[in-house]
């Protein structure tokens, strides 16, 4: 029973997209963007459109973000920049850094991978501030074989742990293949 706890956790932890170990006593704003604190992102995507008064960078067509071995795929992404005080000045920089991020959007066909671990969904959002990452539109969580779906995938990087919500129409659904999560096949 512990091991396919276990293997649960492994996979709601995966769709984090962040290493759990490195967010303790470290500055809380967009810790999902750092991988060591320096690894550059790379956003490929066939357009790029730049809205400063509305403090937005949206990327759209086959957007591929990439960072060390975490990967998002989506039909767009949107980098929402938190709002700057009236009273820092007029010059603004047309784009702000990666601190100042309040929320990332990326809609359609998304899929978040990191090496085996892949989360799907119509759509993922990482909430800056809160440390947190929602996963709608038919999530599904994978590691190897084993699976989780449900109605909604909610993921509280901060304390390491992910809760994966069902409905009325939608019970949570969890796959666990116990033996594969140590390396080994059951010799029968």
């Amino acid at each position: 029973m512990k091991r396919t706890i276990a293997a649960i956790l492994a996979v709601v932890a995966l769709s984090a997209f962040a290493d759990p170990g490195s967010l303790q006593g470290q500055d809380k704003r967009s810790q999902w963007l750092k991988e060591g604190g320096n690894k550059p992102i790379e956003i490929v995507s066939d357009r790029l459109d730049a809205y400063r008064e509305r403090d937005l960078v949206e990327f759209s067509g086959h957007v591929v973000a990439t960072q060390g071995d975490r990967t998002i795929q989506s039909d767009s992404l949107m980098l929402y920049f938190k709002k700057k005080a009236e009273g820092q000045g007029a010059a603004r920089e047309p784009a702000a850094a990666a601190g100042d991020i309040e929320r990332i959007v990326s809609k359609g066909n998304v899929r978040i991978t990191e090496k085996d671990r892949v989360v799907t969904g119509d759509q993922a959002v990482f909430y800056s501030d809160e440390q947190k990452i929602v996963v709608t539109g038919n999530p599904v969580m994978r590691e190897g074989s084993n699976v989780v779906t449900g109605e909604r995938v909610v993921v509280l990087l901060d304390e390491n742990r992910g809760v994966v919500e069902g409905s009325k129409g939608k019970r949570v659904t969890a796959t666990i293949y116990p033996d594969e999560s140590r390396g080994k096949k059951k010799k029968e």
